[in-house]
Formats: structure tokens, C-alpha cells, sequence
């Protein structure tokens, strides 16, 4: 089973260099750079997730403790550099949502080794190819007031072929292939969600990212804002349908 999963994943980065490739054409020298860093700090984010889910308990739990009060950290810390007295509520609420969004992200990481495979891949696959999608087929703006970047095409395209890929997923881990792309598209959902409401706090406070960490990516939250909801969903469709 992880020999298969690993191949997909694989095909799929052969896919984004290709297509990255295409796109690169048109940018500048130092937007080519800057997408390919992207590019190769994904591949090593994307195999490290798979590692720590194919070791099994307790790997995975802690990466995604890892993850989750890093996040903490990213919005404490953004909201004492760039948030003003007035928006003390603002923060209060912003901290109650991602604490009440982390705890089942949390219980998710100690599921059964299929359920995080499945919601690994089709958050991955959506967190990928909404990006690829947008920048080849994407003309027209989303949400632009919320997140400028972001266009229908790319979300269509990413909805896609997650939906697909979690549809093929559940064939080959014994899933229901009508459950499977039910949970797919429900997972997909939250993940969109996490990642508007990360944009929608970043133009709140006018920043660009919540932090450095991750080269051409960001912050943690910048990277994993889809990743964390799209898990708590999985652990409660998992749990309770």
C-alpha cells in the first residue's frame, strides 16, 4: 500500500515540475527562483509527512503537536508585532477558533494509519494543484478582497483532482468509493476554509505571511492552515458518519 501511495505521490510532483516548468517560462529570473525554491521545500515538507505517518504512532502525533504550537506561536506573536489595542477581541477569537480547530486536528494524528494516509494525500493534492491550477488556468480573482492570489480556476482545478484522487485512494485502502469521495469533498471544504481564514486574519493585520520558517512558503500556519482543519475534519467524519 505505501509503495503505491508514495509512487502517486511521486507522479504528482513529476506532474508540478512539469508544469512549474511551463510557468517559469514567462517570470523572471528571481520569480523562477523563488518558485522553485517553493517547489523543493514542499518536496521535503510532503516526505517528511509521509515518513512520520508510514513509522506509525507516535511520529506523526508529534509532528502534528510540532505544527500546532508552532502555529500557537506564529499568532501570538503576529498579532504582538502588527495587531493594535483595539483588537484585543479580534486576537481572543482568533485564539479560541484555532484552539478549538487544533484539538481534533490533534486526535486525528493518532488515527489508524489508512484514515491519515487518505486525508494526507487529497489535502496535499488540493494544497498543490490549487496553486499549479490557478497560475496556468486561473484569470479570474476569487476573493481578492480576502486573498488577491486566489482564483476560481485554481480552486476548481485543486477541488478536482482531489476529489479524484481521494475517489481512487478509497479503492485502494478499502474505503466505499462513494464514502471516499464523500469524505474527500467534506475534507476539501475545511482545507479551503482553513486557508481563506488564514488569508482573511493576514489582511486584517496587513502582513504578508505569519512567518519565516518554511523557504518560499511562509509560516507554519501559511503552509499547514489547510492541513489542520482538513485533519479535524477527517477525525470527525471518521469518528461520527
Amino acid at each position: 500500500m505505501e509503495l503505491i501511495i508514495y509512487l502517486a505521490i511521486i507522479s504528482y510532483f513529476v506532474l508540478g515540475a512539469i508544469a512549474f516548468f511551463v510557468i517559469g517560462k514567462k517570470k523572471s529570473k528571481a520569480t523562477r527562483k523563488e518558485i522553485w525554491t517553493k517547489y523543493f521545500t514542499y518536496f521535503f515538507i510532503i516526505h517528511t509527512l509521509f515518513i512520520t505517518i508510514y513509522l506509525e504512532y507516535p511520529y506523526f502525533l508529534i509532528l502534528a503537536a510540532a505544527i500546532s504550537f508552532t502555529g500557537l506561536a506564529e499568532i501570538v506573536r503576529t498579532f504582538r508585532s502588527y495587531g493594535s489595542k483595539n483588537q484585543s477581541l479580534f486576537f481572543i477569537s482568533a485564539l479560541l477558533l484555532y484552539m478549538i480547530i487544533v484539538m481534533p486536528f490533534l486526535l486525528f494524528s493518532i488515527s489508524e494509519k489508512e484514515i491519515l494516509y487518505f486525508a494526507f494525500v487529497v489535502i496535499s493534492v488540493f494544497d498543490a494543484f490549487s496553486q499549479i491550477s490557478g497560475q496556468m488556468f486561473g484569470k479570474r480573482k476569487l476573493i481578492p478582497a480576502v486573498s488577491p492570489n486566489k482564483t476560481i480556476g485554481g480552486l476548481v482545478g485543486g477541488v478536482v483532482l482531489a476529489v479524484v484522487t481521494g475517489g481512487l485512494m478509497g479503492h485502494l485502502l478499502g474505503i466505499n468509493t462513494g464514502q471516499a469521495l464523500f469524505f474527500a469533498t467534506i475534507i476539501v471544504i475545511f482545507a479551503f476554509g482553513g486557508d481563506l481564514l488564514a488569508s482573511y486574519y493576514k489582511r486584517r493585520l496587513n502582513i504578508k505571511d505569519f512567518g519565516k520558517l518554511l523557504p518560499g512558503h511562509g509560516g507554519f500556519l501559511d503552509r499547514f492552515d489547510s492541513l489542520i482543519p482538513g485533519g479535524a475534519a477527517m477525525f470527525i467524519l471518521s469518528n461520527f458518519l
